[in-house]
């Protein structure tokens, strides 16, 4: 085990293995889609989602805001907490940058609307949500992972009391390395 830190500006250091990552994207059953609208203030909303093929995909109607937004600029972000996974709670965050595609063909829409049905619900009102679903106003947002960011307060508690096994501390990222010390010596900190 290593020495606790007690440095709680430091959390670039803690983040979820691919494991965790993949366990959460599945088991989560909202997330929040954020992007720029056209005088570039960014804004988000939440979203029922699935995870598939590495791909955060969510629905919509097409006449929402959203979709002009997303199609004027791909560049969207998702972000999901382990607090929507029943008997979990909070701890696990996980941030998507990625670009978003929208899609309108049924081939898209006979996976995704069983897929995102099936997820929360099951026999009469899975199948009544999937049937709600099948619109023609209704897009379907793929979003592909450029960056992640991810915590896990799960390891920063264990770290503040002094049992995180080395293997599961992730490298300094250049904000707590490089920028934090900056920040600090800026403000005269020590």
């Amino acid at each position: 085990m290593g020495e606790a830190s007690h440095d709680h500006e430091t959390v670039s250091v803690y983040p979820l293995s691919e494991a965790q990552r993949e366990e959460l994207l599945t088991k989560a059953g909202e997330c929040v889609v954020n992007w720029a609208t056209s005088d570039n203030w960014p804004i988000g909303v939440m979203h029922s989602f699935v995870w598939k093929d590495g791909r955060v995909w969510v629905t919509f109607g097409a006449h929402r805001h959203r979709t002009a937004a997303i199609r004027r600029n791909p560049r969207v972000s998702i972000v999901v907490t382990s607090a929507s996974i029943p008997g979990q709670g909070a701890g696990r965050t996980l941030t998507i940058k990625g670009r978003g595609i929208l899609h309108e063909d049924a081939e898209t829409k006979a996976w995704f609307y069983p897929a995102l049905s099936y997820k929360g619900l099951t026999g009469a009102a899975a199948e009544a949500f999937v049937e709600r679903l099948n619109s023609p106003l209704r897009v379907i947002l793929e979003v592909v992972p450029e960056k992640w960011i991810t915590f896990d307060g799960q390891k920063m508690g264990m770290d503040t009391a002094g049992v995180l096994p080395d293997d599961q501390r992730g490298p300094m990222l250049e904000s707590d390395a490089v920028r934090m010390k900056r920040e600090l010596e800026r403000r005269g900190i020590a």
